[in-house]
């Protein structure tokens, strides 16, 4: 594992200790959430930077607005796939 610090005006550290009582959970769920709406992170990804079950990484990301990025041709893909696995 490795550590990252960041620096921040004491200020902004007691803004955020009053809004996130944890600041360092705080950021690293801020992380977790920018990487997986960048496209950075995958869910699964989120779920272990976080400690989370599926289920309880589903709950976070859904709380946070940040919806999984399916297109038309991943539903097109997806289709395929079930066809191939299914008999007909």
């Amino acid at each position: 594992m490795t550590w990252i610090a960041v620096e921040l005006p004491e200020e902004i550290v007691k803004q955020l200790e009053s809004a996130w009582r944890d600041v360092s959970r705080g950021t690293l769920e801020a992380v977790a959430l920018e990487g997986y709406r960048d496209g950075a992170l995958t869910r699964d990804q989120v779920g272990q930077l976080l400690g989370f079950s599926l289920w309880e990484t589903e709950a976070f990301l859904k709380q946070r607005q940040a919806y999984l990025q399916y297109a038309e041709k991943d539903l097109d893909h997806d289709r395929r796939d079930l066809d191939l696995a299914l008999p007909q």
